[in-house]
């Protein structure tokens, strides 16, 4: 391994090893410029194994290291640019974060279209083909920036140093919580308080079995390569369903009394269950319009200002009918579900609790960042 592969490698050991990057390519030569198919990049062969490396740089108020010697950047308003694709749930999240603590005028927001080849996330919605701020045509231009052998997959979400053009970080997991935690001079007032110091142990505990049992376990499904690992991931999905049901008949949020990071990680899940989970990942034992607490749960988030209006439900089919050919060789994408449910009353104001606590919500979506019209569930 080179030097360079070895502080990549370096870089990817730290507290949050367990939620690891998902592995969106598989891409041995990774400067090759021909057309690469994505077709058997997924299901491999038994249980699917997510990889557990990132850049594990941290972005600090100060640009201190991280706790655990992890490289330390500063918290600079339009030093960085936050690449997120639309149709990644990884990435969702950061976005949806960005837009709560109202961070649009500190960090830029590139995205990604919602397909692309074993190589690389594409801007390919941007004109020219390219990221208007960083002039690339190709994410994986932004790693190679950095680390010219980077020998894992081009992953989002991502933030890229603008005036190098480097990338500082794919450790999506601490991204959000430095969102909460070190951008705190930048937060719009008003902003909510995600990641409260008195509730971190229980956020965090949760967070842990939300991530391994349902954000990753879905995947563990859909990507399993034999009958006994998919029946194995289909118990344990649904015995955390089970339990989400029943803590969400008695309480409004998962933690607290309003919207933290635990409710934040579970609903970019929900919002793409039934549209592409529950048939495409074969997590069909019901759909989430059938479990009533879990689904009143998803409205309420979704028709709360910075959910719903981040979720792009045709570029989320796009990207997990067309890209993941050896589970859809047709690439036929499907027409439904119906979506104007997720806008029907939900009734979860009678469990107490508000949104933003003491906060307020943020205010409209900024210019050029909406979701295209036909796109969401109005």
């Amino acid at each position: 391994m080179s030097e360079k592969a070895s502080t990549v490698e370096a870089h990817s050991r730290g507290r949050h090893a367990a939620e690891s990057q998902p592995r969106e390519f598989h891409s041995a030569e990774p400067r090759s410029t021909e057309p690469h198919s994505t077709k058997g990049a997924y299901v491999t062969g038994g249980e699917f194994t997510r990889d557990t490396n990132y850049i594990e740089d941290r972005i600090t108020r100060d640009g201190t290291p991280g706790p655990n010697g992890e490289p330390g950047w500063p918290a600079e308003p339009g030093r960085y640019r936050l690449i997120a694709a639309r149709a990644c749930p990884w990435a969702n999240r950061t976005v949806i974060v960005r837009r709560l603590l109202g961070l649009e005028d500190a960090i830029s927001l590139g995205q990604p279209g919602p397909t692309h080849d074993a190589r690389s996330w594409t801007f390919d919605l941007d004109a020219d083909g390219k990221d208007p701020v960083l002039g690339i045509e190709r994410l994986q231009e932004a790693y190679f920036r950095r680390f010219p052998d980077y020998p894992r997959g081009i992953t989002v979400p991502a933030v890229v140093e603008v005036a190098s053009g480097a990338v500082v970080t794919n450790n999506y997991p601490q991204i959000t919580l430095d969102f909460s935690t070190e951008w705190t001079d930048f937060h719009r007032p008003g902003a909510p308080q995600l990641y409260p110091e008195h509730l971190r142990a229980e956020i965090d505990s949760v967070n842990k079995r939300v991530f391994t049992e349902v954000n990753n376990g879905v995947y563990r499904c859909g990507f399993a390569g034999s009958q006994e690992a998919y029946d194995a991931a289909y118990t344990r999905l649904w015995n955390a369903m089970d339990w989400l049901e029943e803590r969400l008949s008695g309480q409004r949020y998962l933690v607290g009394d309003s919207i933290t990071e635990a409710d934040v990680r579970l609903f970019t899940t929900l919002a793409r269950f039934d549209a592409v989970y529950h048939g495409h990942f074969k997590c069909n034992r019901n759909k989430l319009t059938e479990m009533p607490a879990l689904w009143g749960y998803a409205r309420d988030l979704f028709q709360t200002p910075g959910f719903g209006d981040t979720i792009d439900f045709v570029q989320i089919k796009q990207h997990y009918y067309i890209v993941h050919e050896d589970i859809n060789p047709t690439q036929i994408v499907p027409a439904g579900p119906e979506l104007s449910g997720w806008l029907t009353a939900h009734g979860r104001e009678s469990l107490g609790g508000s949104p933003f606590g003491q906060g307020t919500p943020p205010g409209p979506v900024r210019a050029g960042e909406e979701v295209a019209p036909g796109h969401g569930a109005g």
